[in-house]
């Protein structure tokens, strides 16, 4: 993730709608919100809180099991629609991107377990969605 938001990026982003958590670091103060993308250079979620570029963030994503949890630096907040703030996040930990690819996946497999249901209307377990979409589109996913 590059430290501005319309510039050229290094990184494929991915997106997403699962929750996560983030907290600053040391600090008592933390959210729960939604990811707006993934990548493996950072994340970007949509905030209520303005948050200062700079700032040391831990952020946990418990959907994930065993839950994953990373570090990272705010590189840049814009503000959004109805007092909202698009935040975006570069991780600090090279070993965070094993973690980050496994969660792109999950991102891809959540969206396409909604898309089983929207489109075909059949209800898939998290498993059995994640074993469908390997089969048919981890061969073309991106390394």
């Amino acid at each position: 993730m590059t430290d501005e938001p319309n510039s050229q990026r290094q990184f494929i982003r991915h997106p997403s709608d699962i929750p996560i958590t983030w907290s600053f670091a040391d600090v008592a103060v933390k959210g729960t919100e939604y990811l707006r993308n993934i990548s493996e250079g950072g994340l970007a979620f949509l905030s209520v809180s303005e948050i200062a570029e700079g700032v040391l963030v831990d952020i946990n994503i418990p959907v994930v099991h065993p839950q994953v949890s990373m570090k990272g630096v705010v590189v840049w907040c814009r503000p959004e629609s109805e007092g909202r703030f698009e935040v975006g996040v570069r991780f600090v930990d090279e070993s965070n991107r094993f973690r980050m690819r496994m969660v792109e996946q999950i991102c891809h497999i959540e969206i396409f377990k909604k898309e089983i249901q929207e489109k075909e209307g059949r209800t898939v377990s998290g498993e059995e969605a994640a074993l469908e979409w390997i089969h048919r589109f981890a061969k073309d996913f991106p390394k």
